[in-house]
C-alpha cells in the first residue's frame, strides 16, 4: 500500500466519524422535540371526574 493510498483511508474514516456525530445528533434532538410533544400532549388530557363511592343496598330502578 502507498503512502496516499493510507492516507485516503484514513481521510475517509475521519468524514465518516464525523457524519456518524452529525447523525446522532440530529437523532437526539428528534427524540428530544418528540418527547417534548408526547409531554405536551399529556398535559392537554383533561383529568377525569371524580367516581361516586359505591352506594349499599341502592337499586337503579331508572334503567
Amino acid at each position: 500500500m502507498d503512502v496516499s493510498a493510507i492516507a485516503s483511508a484514513a481521510t475517509a474514516m475521519s468524514q465518516q466519524r464525523v457524519a456518524d456525530a452529525a447523525g446522532t445528533l440530529v437523532l437526539k434532538k428528534a427524540l428530544n422535540i418528540q418527547a417534548e410533544s408526547a409531554a405536551q400532549l399529556l398535559q392537554a388530557i383533561p383529568t377525569p371526574p371524580p367516581v361516586a363511592p359505591p352506594s349499599k343496598n341502592i337499586i337503579d330502578t331508572y334503567a
